[in-house]
């Protein structure tokens, strides 16, 4: 299995996977001409993408899923709360096909399933993407470490983990007292303490990589989220970044 992130961000999110021929985008938030380009980065096209699925309603992640659709014919696929919660307009969708939180989604020889998450929007989920015996975690606008997260963490070899805020930064920073509740609440983010602690519990089990996902610009920086997970598993363990504005590495699961 081989995957990068397009972007990872409260200002556009989306992630490819691919195996075995089979190749699937995971969120729309980054306009179409953006993705074209980082999928050419690293030799890959809109036009081969077998389909498109989206996590949640929010717009980082979904506000370019038509413009994706009517350039290349991709099924969309989300949750039919989802799909009714968006705000974004995002013209006439032409195939959409729903499946609930919980679900498994079978693509060739990959499997699909789906987590519901905590954060707060309409039904979103997180993403465990398997094929034979490899297995990827797309975990990312979680809410907070509810229950069942880590076990679903060490069940994978390989994950894109959100790091979205530095507590202290956060504190410290701009935003005004609810918005910073917002996102230190149950359904907000995970700060880069909450990931590393989900990380050093898994002990034995922990994945053989990650990469940190969705870091806030104003509340973060990427050398304190990929420090925080140093501190807590060791300096040998490999941590890649999912940036902001560009692709990430080619990454092999």
């Amino acid at each position: 299995m081989r995957t990068f992130s397009l972007q990872s961000g409260s200002n556009g999110n989306a992630i490819y996977v691919e195996a075995n021929g089979t190749r699937l985008l995971f969120d729309a938030g980054i306009s179409g001409r953006k993705a074209r380009r980082r999928l050419a980065d690293h030799n890959r096209t809109m036009d081969s993408v077998d389909a498109l699925i989206i996590s949640h309603d929010h717009s980082d992640h979904v506000r370019c899923a038509g413009i994706y659709q009517r350039h290349s014919g991709m099924p969309i696929y989300m949750t039919r709360r989802t799909h009714q919660a968006f705000w974004c307009d995002l013209g006439k969708l032409s195939d959409v096909r729903y499946f609930r939180s919980g679900d498994s989604l079978s693509f060739a020889d990959m499997t699909v399933h789906t987590i519901p998450t905590q954060h707060d929007a309409a039904d979103g989920v997180a993403f465990v993407v398997e094929c034979e015996a490899s297995r990827l975690g797309i975990f990312t606008d979680l809410g907070h470490p509810f229950t069942g997260l880590r076990g679903a963490l060490e069940s994978v070899d390989a994950a894109y983990l959100e790091c979205n805020y530095d507590a202290e930064m956060l504190e410290a920073g701009p935003y005004p007292p609810q918005l910073k509740a917002r996102i230190r609440g149950k359904g907000g983010h995970l700060s880069n303490d909450e990931s590393a602690a989900l990380l050093r519990g898994c002990g034995s089990k922990l994945p053989r990589w990650v990469a940190v996902a969705h870091l806030s610009e104003e509340n973060n920086r990427p050398e304190l989220a990929v420090d925080a997970q140093l501190r807590a598993i060791g300096n040998d363990y490999p941590v890649h970044l999912a940036p902001r504005e560009s692709s990430s590495e080619l990454l092999e699961v």
